[in-house]
Protein backbone atom coordinates (compact mmCIF):
# COMPACT_ATOMS: atom_id res chain seq x y z
CA UNK A 1 0.00 0.00 0.00
CA UNK A 2 1.00 3.27 -0.89
CA UNK A 3 1.72 6.09 1.98
CA UNK A 4 -1.99 8.35 2.41
CA UNK A 5 -1.78 12.29 3.26
CA UNK A 6 -3.23 11.19 6.69
CA UNK A 7 -0.17 9.90 8.05
CA UNK A 8 1.10 12.93 9.50
CA UNK A 9 -1.74 14.40 11.27
CA UNK A 10 -2.18 10.53 12.52
CA UNK A 11 0.90 10.91 13.87
CA UNK A 12 0.59 14.22 15.48
CA UNK A 13 -2.43 13.56 16.99
CA UNK A 14 -0.96 10.34 18.72
CA UNK A 15 1.71 12.55 20.39
CA UNK A 16 -0.98 14.60 21.85
CA UNK A 17 -4.29 12.22 22.93
CA UNK A 18 -4.03 8.63 24.50
CA UNK A 19 -6.70 7.54 21.48
CA UNK A 20 -6.73 8.35 18.14
CA UNK A 21 -10.19 7.19 16.38
CA UNK A 22 -10.15 7.03 12.55
CA UNK A 23 -13.35 6.55 10.90
CA UNK A 24 -14.25 6.90 6.93
CA UNK A 25 -15.84 4.29 5.11
CA UNK A 26 -15.16 0.39 4.69
CA UNK A 27 -12.15 -0.86 2.57
CA UNK A 28 -11.21 3.01 2.74
CA UNK A 29 -7.88 1.86 3.98
CA UNK A 30 -7.94 2.40 7.80
CA UNK A 31 -6.74 -0.95 8.72
CA UNK A 32 -4.00 -0.88 6.69
CA UNK A 33 -3.05 3.51 7.47
CA UNK A 34 -3.27 2.26 10.76
CA UNK A 35 -1.08 -1.19 10.53
CA UNK A 36 1.60 1.29 8.85
CA UNK A 37 1.49 3.81 11.16
CA UNK A 38 1.68 1.99 14.29
CA UNK A 39 3.88 -1.27 13.46
CA UNK A 40 4.69 -2.01 16.72
CA UNK A 41 1.59 -1.89 18.46
CA UNK A 42 -0.48 -5.23 18.64
CA UNK A 43 -3.63 -5.21 16.33
CA UNK A 44 -7.10 -6.76 17.76
CA UNK A 45 -9.82 -7.06 15.37
CA UNK A 46 -13.73 -6.89 16.80
CA UNK A 47 -14.93 -8.17 13.11
CA UNK A 48 -14.46 -11.99 14.20
CA UNK A 49 -17.70 -12.53 16.92
CA UNK A 50 -15.83 -14.30 19.63
CA UNK A 51 -13.63 -11.18 19.95
CA UNK A 52 -16.75 -9.08 19.41
CA UNK A 53 -18.22 -11.04 22.39
CA UNK A 54 -15.24 -11.43 24.81
CA UNK A 55 -15.33 -7.00 23.98
CA UNK A 56 -18.78 -6.73 24.54
CA UNK A 57 -19.73 -8.74 27.50
CA UNK A 58 -16.45 -9.06 29.51
CA UNK A 59 -14.46 -5.64 28.47
CA UNK A 60 -12.64 -5.40 31.79
CA UNK A 61 -11.28 -8.85 30.70
CA UNK A 62 -10.71 -7.85 26.68
CA UNK A 63 -8.46 -4.67 28.08
CA UNK A 64 -6.06 -6.30 30.73
CA UNK A 65 -3.46 -8.13 28.36
CA UNK A 66 -3.58 -4.28 26.22
CA UNK A 67 -1.43 -2.55 28.80
CA UNK A 68 0.89 -0.88 26.41
CA UNK A 69 -2.12 0.05 24.20
CA UNK A 70 -3.19 -1.47 20.66
CA UNK A 71 -4.94 -0.93 17.51
CA UNK A 72 -8.61 -1.97 17.87
CA UNK A 73 -10.13 -2.51 14.60
CA UNK A 74 -13.67 -1.91 13.71
CA UNK A 75 -14.34 -1.00 17.51
CA UNK A 76 -18.77 0.35 16.67
CA UNK A 77 -19.22 -3.65 16.90
CA UNK A 78 -18.49 -2.71 20.73
CA UNK A 79 -19.54 1.13 21.60
CA UNK A 80 -19.66 -0.09 24.90
CA UNK A 81 -15.69 -0.71 25.48
CA UNK A 82 -15.55 2.85 25.11
CA UNK A 83 -16.39 3.82 29.01
CA UNK A 84 -13.89 0.85 30.15
CA UNK A 85 -11.02 2.36 27.65
CA UNK A 86 -12.16 6.28 29.59
CA UNK A 87 -11.26 4.66 32.29
CA UNK A 88 -8.18 2.95 31.55
CA UNK A 89 -6.71 6.23 29.42
CA UNK A 90 -7.41 8.15 32.37
CA UNK A 91 -5.16 5.71 34.62
CA UNK A 92 -2.93 5.73 32.27
CA UNK A 93 -3.12 8.64 29.83
CA UNK A 94 0.07 8.17 27.95
CA UNK A 95 -0.47 9.67 24.48
CA UNK A 96 -0.46 7.60 21.83
CA UNK A 97 -1.37 4.18 23.57
CA UNK A 98 -4.50 3.41 21.47
CA UNK A 99 -5.41 4.01 18.04
CA UNK A 100 -9.23 2.96 17.54
CA UNK A 101 -11.07 2.53 13.53
CA UNK A 102 -14.74 2.34 12.75
CA UNK A 103 -16.65 2.46 9.65
CA UNK A 104 -20.17 3.39 11.01
CA UNK A 105 -19.87 6.71 11.92
CA UNK A 106 -23.23 7.70 12.95
CA UNK A 107 -23.05 5.19 16.17
CA UNK A 108 -19.49 5.53 16.19
CA UNK A 109 -19.47 9.05 16.55
CA UNK A 110 -22.32 9.11 19.52
CA UNK A 111 -20.45 6.63 21.38
CA UNK A 112 -16.70 8.45 21.23
CA UNK A 113 -18.25 11.66 21.86
CA UNK A 114 -20.49 10.45 25.19
CA UNK A 115 -16.99 8.33 26.65
CA UNK A 116 -13.60 9.80 25.30
CA UNK A 117 -14.44 13.60 24.56
CA UNK A 118 -11.24 15.53 25.34
CA UNK A 119 -9.09 11.99 25.40
CA UNK A 120 -9.20 11.64 21.79
CA UNK A 121 -8.10 12.85 18.09
CA UNK A 122 -10.36 12.36 15.55
CA UNK A 123 -9.56 11.84 12.17
CA UNK A 124 -11.59 10.77 8.96
CA UNK A 125 -10.02 8.34 6.11
CA UNK A 126 -11.78 8.68 2.93
CA UNK A 127 -11.21 6.72 -0.62
CA UNK A 128 -7.48 7.78 -2.15
CA UNK A 129 -7.49 11.60 -3.54
CA UNK A 130 -5.92 11.64 -7.13
CA UNK A 131 -2.61 12.29 -6.23
CA UNK A 132 -2.42 9.31 -3.47
CA UNK A 133 -4.21 7.54 -6.50
CA UNK A 134 -1.02 7.95 -8.92
CA UNK A 135 1.38 7.18 -6.11
CA UNK A 136 -0.07 3.61 -7.29
CA UNK A 137 2.15 1.67 -10.64
CA UNK A 138 -0.04 1.43 -13.34
CA UNK A 139 -3.32 4.40 -11.97
CA UNK A 140 -5.58 5.53 -14.78
CA UNK A 141 -4.50 8.36 -16.60
CA UNK A 142 -7.46 9.83 -18.21
CA UNK A 143 -9.91 11.76 -16.63
CA UNK A 144 -13.01 8.94 -17.53
CA UNK A 145 -10.71 6.32 -16.70
CA UNK A 146 -9.83 8.22 -13.17
CA UNK A 147 -13.43 8.83 -12.62
CA UNK A 148 -15.15 5.33 -13.55
CA UNK A 149 -12.68 3.51 -11.24
CA UNK A 150 -12.63 5.88 -8.10
CA UNK A 151 -10.39 5.71 -5.57
CA UNK A 152 -10.77 2.74 -3.02
CA UNK A 153 -7.52 1.21 -2.50
CA UNK A 154 -7.83 -2.14 -3.33
CA UNK A 155 -8.86 -1.83 -6.44
CA UNK A 156 -5.80 -0.19 -7.32
CA UNK A 157 -3.78 -2.00 -4.92
CA UNK A 158 -4.71 -5.40 -5.88
CA UNK A 159 -5.60 -4.41 -9.69
CA UNK A 160 -8.99 -6.17 -9.25
CA UNK A 161 -11.17 -4.40 -11.76
CA UNK A 162 -13.09 -1.95 -10.98
CA UNK A 163 -16.09 -3.02 -12.06
CA UNK A 164 -16.05 -6.27 -10.46
CA UNK A 165 -15.36 -4.87 -7.21
CA UNK A 166 -17.57 -2.34 -6.94
CA UNK A 167 -19.94 -4.94 -7.94
CA UNK A 168 -19.11 -7.08 -4.84
CA UNK A 169 -19.19 -3.84 -2.52
CA UNK A 170 -22.42 -2.57 -3.13
CA UNK A 171 -23.72 -6.30 -2.71
CA UNK A 172 -21.92 -6.61 0.18
CA UNK A 173 -22.26 -3.53 2.20
CA UNK A 174 -25.69 -3.41 1.09
CA UNK A 175 -26.88 -6.63 2.18
CA UNK A 176 -24.57 -6.81 5.51
CA UNK A 177 -24.15 -3.25 7.07
CA UNK A 178 -26.20 -1.19 5.89
CA UNK A 179 -29.54 -3.21 5.91
CA UNK A 180 -28.49 -4.00 9.44
CA UNK A 181 -27.85 -0.73 10.44
CA UNK A 182 -31.13 0.81 8.83
CA UNK A 183 -33.24 -2.61 9.45
CA UNK A 184 -34.27 -2.48 5.92
CA UNK A 185 -36.99 -5.03 4.77
CA UNK A 186 -37.08 -4.21 1.38
CA UNK A 187 -33.96 -4.73 -0.39
CA UNK A 188 -35.26 -3.81 -3.21
CA UNK A 189 -36.50 -0.72 -2.50
CA UNK A 190 -33.48 0.72 -0.49
CA UNK A 191 -31.20 -1.08 -3.62
CA UNK A 192 -33.78 1.28 -5.69
CA UNK A 193 -33.35 4.46 -3.57
CA UNK A 194 -29.55 4.28 -3.74
CA UNK A 195 -29.42 4.54 -7.59
CA UNK A 196 -31.65 7.39 -7.36
CA UNK A 197 -28.83 9.18 -4.95
CA UNK A 198 -26.38 8.31 -7.91
CA UNK A 199 -28.97 10.12 -10.04
CA UNK A 200 -28.66 12.78 -8.28
CA UNK A 201 -25.44 13.42 -7.54
CA UNK A 202 -24.73 16.83 -8.19
CA UNK A 203 -28.02 18.41 -7.91
CA UNK A 204 -30.14 20.14 -5.18
CA UNK A 205 -31.34 17.54 -3.28
CA UNK A 206 -35.22 17.34 -2.73
CA UNK A 207 -36.17 14.52 -0.17
CA UNK A 208 -39.39 14.53 -0.87
CA UNK A 209 -38.97 14.20 -4.44
CA UNK A 210 -36.41 11.70 -4.16
CA UNK A 211 -38.43 9.41 -1.63
CA UNK A 212 -41.72 9.72 -3.69
CA UNK A 213 -39.44 8.41 -6.87
CA UNK A 214 -38.12 5.86 -4.69
CA UNK A 215 -41.76 4.75 -3.10
CA UNK A 216 -40.44 5.79 0.47
CA UNK A 217 -42.32 8.21 3.11
CA UNK A 218 -39.89 11.68 3.00
CA UNK A 219 -39.08 10.67 6.57
CA UNK A 220 -37.58 7.21 5.57
CA UNK A 221 -36.01 8.96 2.72
CA UNK A 222 -34.42 11.12 5.05
CA UNK A 223 -32.93 8.30 7.50
CA UNK A 224 -31.55 6.48 4.79
CA UNK A 225 -29.90 9.47 3.52
CA UNK A 226 -28.17 10.46 6.70
CA UNK A 227 -27.40 7.12 7.11
CA UNK A 228 -25.45 7.06 3.49
CA UNK A 229 -23.83 10.36 4.73
CA UNK A 230 -22.93 9.03 8.14
CA UNK A 231 -21.13 6.09 6.11
CA UNK A 232 -19.25 8.52 4.31
CA UNK A 233 -20.92 7.42 0.75
CA UNK A 234 -22.38 10.57 0.25
CA UNK A 235 -22.01 14.40 1.36
CA UNK A 236 -24.93 16.86 2.20
CA UNK A 237 -22.96 20.19 0.63
CA UNK A 238 -25.38 22.67 2.53
CA UNK A 239 -26.35 26.45 1.04
CA UNK A 240 -23.92 29.18 1.82
CA UNK A 241 -26.14 31.70 3.42
CA UNK A 242 -23.73 34.59 3.73
CA UNK A 243 -25.52 37.76 4.48
CA UNK A 244 -25.88 38.71 0.62
CA UNK A 245 -29.05 40.52 0.12
CA UNK A 246 -30.69 37.65 -1.96
CA UNK A 247 -33.29 34.93 -1.99
CA UNK A 248 -31.23 31.96 -1.28
CA UNK A 249 -32.12 28.35 -1.59
CA UNK A 250 -31.08 26.53 1.37
CA UNK A 251 -31.85 23.24 0.58
CA UNK A 252 -28.20 21.15 0.20
CA UNK A 253 -26.12 19.45 -2.97
CA UNK A 254 -26.43 15.89 -2.77
CA UNK A 255 -22.46 14.50 -4.01
CA UNK A 256 -21.39 10.59 -3.67
CA UNK A 257 -17.75 10.83 -2.22
CA UNK A 258 -16.65 8.09 -4.96
CA UNK A 259 -16.99 8.57 -8.58
CA UNK A 260 -16.49 5.21 -9.38
CA UNK A 261 -19.55 4.02 -6.85
CA UNK A 262 -21.57 6.76 -8.39
CA UNK A 263 -20.73 5.59 -11.89
CA UNK A 264 -21.35 1.55 -10.91
CA UNK A 265 -24.91 2.64 -9.29
CA UNK A 266 -26.07 4.58 -12.68
CA UNK A 267 -24.78 1.74 -14.33
CA UNK A 268 -21.59 2.90 -16.45
CA UNK A 269 -19.74 -0.42 -16.97
CA UNK A 270 -16.87 1.41 -18.86
CA UNK A 271 -15.10 4.77 -19.23
CA UNK A 272 -16.22 5.28 -22.66
CA UNK A 273 -19.92 4.63 -21.72
CA UNK A 274 -19.12 7.86 -19.46
CA UNK A 275 -18.24 10.30 -22.19
CA UNK A 276 -21.79 10.46 -24.05
CA UNK A 277 -23.48 10.05 -20.49
CA UNK A 278 -26.12 12.58 -19.43
CA UNK A 279 -24.66 12.66 -16.11
CA UNK A 280 -20.71 12.77 -17.19
CA UNK A 281 -21.07 16.69 -15.71
CA UNK A 282 -22.68 15.49 -12.56
CA UNK A 283 -20.44 13.50 -11.94
CA UNK A 284 -17.26 15.30 -12.67
CA UNK A 285 -18.73 17.90 -10.54
CA UNK A 286 -19.10 15.26 -7.81
CA UNK A 287 -15.14 14.05 -8.21
CA UNK A 288 -14.37 17.64 -7.96
CA UNK A 289 -15.85 18.23 -4.70
CA UNK A 290 -14.95 14.90 -3.40
CA UNK A 291 -11.15 15.42 -4.32
CA UNK A 292 -11.61 18.97 -2.10
CA UNK A 293 -13.19 17.40 1.05
CA UNK A 294 -10.62 14.44 0.67
CA UNK A 295 -7.58 17.25 0.76
CA UNK A 296 -9.07 18.76 3.70
CA UNK A 297 -10.44 15.73 6.23
CA UNK A 298 -6.60 14.45 5.42
CA UNK A 299 -5.07 17.09 6.59
CA UNK A 300 -7.42 17.14 9.52
CA UNK A 301 -9.25 20.08 8.38
CA UNK A 302 -12.99 20.83 8.91
CA UNK A 303 -14.56 20.32 5.59
CA UNK A 304 -16.35 24.13 5.47
CA UNK A 305 -17.11 23.28 2.10
CA UNK A 306 -20.76 24.87 0.67
CA UNK A 307 -23.12 25.52 -2.42
CA UNK A 308 -24.30 28.77 -3.84
CA UNK A 309 -28.07 28.86 -5.52
CA UNK A 310 -30.42 32.03 -5.66
CA UNK A 311 -34.36 31.53 -6.17
CA UNK A 312 -34.09 32.45 -9.73
CA UNK A 313 -31.73 29.92 -10.09
CA UNK A 314 -28.27 30.99 -10.28
CA UNK A 315 -25.74 28.90 -8.78
CA UNK A 316 -21.80 28.73 -8.42
CA UNK A 317 -20.81 24.54 -7.91
CA UNK A 318 -18.71 25.45 -4.85
CA UNK A 319 -17.19 28.16 -2.06
CA UNK A 320 -14.88 26.36 0.32
CA UNK A 321 -14.16 28.66 3.99
CA UNK A 322 -9.91 27.92 3.77
CA UNK A 323 -9.18 30.42 6.80
CA UNK A 324 -7.88 34.04 5.48
CA UNK A 325 -9.26 32.96 2.13
CA UNK A 326 -13.16 32.16 0.43
CA UNK A 327 -12.83 30.03 -2.77
CA UNK A 328 -15.55 30.00 -5.25
CA UNK A 329 -14.84 27.16 -8.01
CA UNK A 330 -17.23 25.56 -10.97
CA UNK A 331 -16.53 22.16 -12.80
CA UNK A 332 -16.92 21.97 -16.50
CA UNK A 333 -15.96 18.60 -17.66
CA UNK A 334 -15.17 19.61 -20.95
CA UNK A 335 -11.96 20.37 -21.87
CA UNK A 336 -12.78 23.29 -24.16
CA UNK A 337 -12.48 26.75 -22.36
CA UNK A 338 -15.59 29.53 -22.78
CA UNK A 339 -15.64 33.34 -21.51
CA UNK A 340 -19.47 32.17 -20.07
CA UNK A 341 -17.62 29.72 -17.91
CA UNK A 342 -16.22 32.26 -15.77
CA UNK A 343 -19.93 34.68 -15.53
CA UNK A 344 -20.74 33.11 -12.59
CA UNK A 345 -17.91 33.51 -10.52
CA UNK A 346 -17.39 37.22 -11.57
CA UNK A 347 -21.07 37.80 -10.54
CA UNK A 348 -20.91 36.50 -7.28
CA UNK A 349 -17.77 37.65 -6.19
CA UNK A 350 -19.66 41.51 -7.13
CA UNK A 351 -22.64 40.42 -4.85
CA UNK A 352 -19.65 38.91 -2.13
CA UNK A 353 -17.25 41.64 -1.82
CA UNK A 354 -19.57 43.16 1.20
CA UNK A 355 -19.18 40.50 3.39
CA UNK A 356 -15.82 39.22 2.66
CA UNK A 357 -14.38 41.05 5.56
CA UNK A 358 -11.36 41.30 4.76
CA UNK A 359 -10.50 37.74 3.30
CA UNK A 360 -8.90 37.33 0.26
CA UNK A 361 -11.37 35.65 -2.73
CA UNK A 362 -10.46 33.34 -5.30
CA UNK A 363 -12.04 32.24 -8.32
CA UNK A 364 -11.41 29.11 -9.89
CA UNK A 365 -12.81 27.07 -12.49
CA UNK A 366 -12.29 23.09 -12.93
CA UNK A 367 -11.98 21.86 -16.08
CA UNK A 368 -11.67 18.60 -18.04
CA UNK A 369 -8.53 19.67 -20.08
CA UNK A 370 -5.07 19.75 -19.92
CA UNK A 371 -3.29 23.50 -19.55
CA UNK A 372 -3.42 26.03 -16.59
CA UNK A 373 -4.65 29.25 -17.61
CA UNK A 374 -5.31 32.55 -16.15
CA UNK A 375 -8.91 33.88 -17.82
CA UNK A 376 -9.62 37.55 -16.23
CA UNK A 377 -9.69 37.37 -12.34
CA UNK A 378 -9.99 33.78 -12.03
CA UNK A 379 -7.92 31.05 -12.65
CA UNK A 380 -8.58 27.48 -15.40
CA UNK A 381 -7.39 24.58 -13.41
CA UNK A 382 -7.02 21.57 -15.42
CA UNK A 383 -8.36 17.99 -13.48
CA UNK A 384 -5.11 16.89 -13.22
CA UNK A 385 -4.27 19.27 -10.93
CA UNK A 386 -7.22 19.47 -8.69
CA UNK A 387 -4.94 18.25 -6.00
CA UNK A 388 -2.40 20.48 -5.98
CA UNK A 389 -4.54 23.80 -6.62
CA UNK A 390 -4.28 24.67 -2.51
CA UNK A 391 -7.77 23.97 -1.30
CA UNK A 392 -6.32 23.99 2.77
CA UNK A 393 -6.63 26.82 5.20
CA UNK A 394 -3.53 29.01 5.18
Amino acid sequence: MVPRNLEKILLELAGHYPVVTVTGPRQSGKTTLCQQVFPDKQYVSLEPLDLREHATRDPRGFLAPLTDGAVIDEVQHAPGLLSYLQVEVDRNPTPGRFVLTGSQHLGLSAAVSQSLAGRTGVVHLLPLGLDELRRFPGAPQGLLETLWAGGYPRIHDQHVPAGRWLSDYVGTYVQRDLRQLLRVGDLQAFITFLRLCAGRTGQVLNLSALGADAGVSHNTARAWLSVLEASFLVLRLPAWERSIRRQLTRAPKLHFLDSGLACHLLGIREPAQLALHPLRGAVFESWVVSEVAKARAHAGQALDLFHFRDHRGFEVDLVVEAGARILFAEMKSGATLADDFFGPLDRLAGWAGPVLAGRALERRLLYGGEERRTWGAAEAIPWHEVASAGWLDR
